[in-house]
């Protein structure tokens, strides 16, 4: 049992890390994050994910609260009014007071009171901090005494995580849970949200982001929500065995919101936290969750279908941390990846809060796409990278109906990938010509890239901002092709004039002769043909 003497109500107690729409950081509780979400800008957290995984549990709370939204005219209700309803989510939230309580005797928040080994005792925190690396202690701001205390404020919201984002690999064998094996619980994978490319879509303050991520139930489409979905804190609590009725599960969205991945007990009281247990919980597989989980994109995978012997199989869309979310954009735009012909095969799929933005609100208005997600290391037992990253843009560029200017994005990315190809060559030419080798060469190629990508970034993020309603298509390509152009053309003589003498001299490879001036030659033609400019645009605006 925890040693706690007294409760930690995450009701009443200020747990969450928010910030407000002037920019400074505040400390809420659950009740205050409602009452005060028109005024701020955003869950925030000690890590990008944490604050996800709490946006997703406030997305559970308000769903059940106003039990919907039934139908689009009930979110636009709610849209109109400006702020939550507060007497709904009041009762909700007081009618499961006990489930919310850190601490509680019986029913402790997201976590199992009776849990233990057969060893006894707790770990260290480092099972519960995700920003602690395993085994480099040295490397992590935490080592020392902040790892040997949590208030009970950070170990709510590490908890929350922990539920979301938990490491795979072998967890403490808890007693009554007939899975463990010589004392040890072997690996189910990572948390529910690790697998996912987590999406959200993000309006003006907090309270607009939790409605544009408030799909309705009537959107089977969009987010299947069945009558017996329900968050973690209204189904009975867990034991240390997995739920009974698994088979059956998830049920929809707020189950996934809430998915209880582990069995958790946390050592401490108000006086803060000391230790925990970590054991496994309810192991869930990603393949065909796309009607319960709207807050990823998902893409059909040939070799999951093979190795299950299934039609058609769709496996959540991760995200890349090495690639900027507006490379793949495909995979998010409704138009391009539409949700309702996923049954036919599209080899996307958008999320559904995304889909969802696109049809309530007006092609005028901006909403930002933000990306968060976990990046696993060797069997998934480490943390190697998290994702945080976010796109400005118009509703329009969203469209189902007219789908010209997502389109015209579209076609800006596959332009800028093909000059981004003609700058690799001539960097792998440039390479070959000074006598490197092959490897030399790929080495070449993998540095001009990153380079270009970096380069491009911040002009694609401006250009894709500017479209609205009203641009023209063909215009917009234009002008993206001019700036691609610039861009590159300079990257281009850049590494012409570090080209050495010997690269000039050239050589011959593989029957063919390399030089400096022949790459160079190549390199523009390729450029001009992946990126093209209406000749009555002065040459001085493409940097030719």
């Amino acid at each position: 049992m925890s040693t706690s003497t007294s409760g930690f109500s995450l009701i009443d107690e200020p747990w969450v890390l928010v910030r407000t729409r002037e920019g400074s950081t505040d400390e809420v509780s659950l009740r205050e994050l409602f009452a005060r979400a028109p005024a701020l800008a955003e869950v925030v957290g000690d890590l990008p994910t944490q604050a996800f995984a709490i946006l997703r549990l406030a997305l559970a709370v308000v769903h059940r609260a106003v039990d919907g939204p039934r139908d689009e005219y009930h979110w636009q209700e709610l849209w109109d009014s400006g702020s939550p309803p507060m007497d709904l989510v009041d009762a909700y939230l007081d009618r499961f007071r006990d489930r919310f309580d850190l601490f509680h005797p019986r029913t402790p928040f997201f976590q199992v009171a009776d849990l233990q080994t057969a060893k006894g005792g707790f770990s260290g925190l480092e099972k519960l901090i995700a920003d602690v690396p395993a085994g480099s202690q040295l490397f992590t701001s935490r080592a020392g005494q902040g790892l040997e205390r949590l208030s009970p404020a950070e170990a709510a919201r590490w908890l929350v995580h922990l539920q979301a984002f938990d490491i795979s690999g072998i967890k403490s064998g808890a007693l009554g849970d007939p899975r463990v094996k010589g004392g040890k619980g072997y690996p189910i994978g990572v948390g529910w949200t690790g697998n996912i490319g987590g999406l959200a879509v993000q309006g003006d303050d907090l309270w607009r982001t939790v409605l544009l991520n408030l799909v309705a139930h009537d959107q089977p489409v969009l987010a299947d929500f069945s009558p017996s979905d329900a968050p973690a804190w209204e189904r009975p609590p867990d034991t240390a065995a997995e739920d009974p009725d698994l088979a059956s599960r998830p049920a929809g969205p707020t189950d996934l919101y809430t998915w209880q991945s582990r069995r958790v007990l946390l050592q401490g009281g108000t006086d803060g936290v000391t230790g925990v247990l970590v054991a496994n919980g309810d192991k869930l597989t990603p393949q065909n969750r796309w009607r319960a989980e709207p807050m990823t994109a998902w893409r059909r995978s040939a070799p999951q279908e093979k190795k299950l012997g299934l039609p058609l199989v769709y496996m959540p869309q991760e995200l890349d941390p090495s690639r900027a979310l507006w490379r793949g954009l495909s995979s998010l735009l409704p138009a391009v990846a539409p949700r309702g012909k996923a049954d036919g095969g599209e080899p996307h799929v958008t999320a559904g809060v995304v889909a969802w933005a696109a049809q309530v609100l007006e092609r005028r208005s901006r909403v930002t796409v933000h990306a968060t997600g976990m990046q696993y290391g060797t069997q998934n037992a480490m943390v190697d990278e998290i994702v945080d990253d976010r796109l400005r843009l118009s509703v329009a560029v969203l469209a189902v109906h007219d789908p010209a200017l997502p389109q015209a994005a579209l076609d800006a990315i596959n332009a800028a990938e093909e000059g981004v190809k003609a700058v690799q060559r001539l960097a792998a030419d440039l390479a070959r010509a000074a006598g490197a080798g092959d490897d030399l060469a790929k080495a070449a190629r993998a540095r001009v890239a990153e380079q270009a990508y970096a380069g491009l970034d911040a002009p694609f993020r401006s250009w894709l901002g500017s479209l609205d309603d009203g641009t023209d298509p063909e215009s917009a390509r234009v002008g993206w092709h001019v700036t691609a152009r610039r861009h590159l053309h300079r990257l281009g003589d850049d590494l012409v004039h570090a080209a050495g003498p010997a690269a000039w001299v050239g050589r011959e490879v593989m029957g063919g002769r390399v030089s400096t001036p022949q790459a160079d030659g190549r390199f523009r033609r390729a450029l001009m043909e992946a990126l093209p400019v209406p000749e009555e645009r002065p040459t001085e605006e493409v940097g030719a």
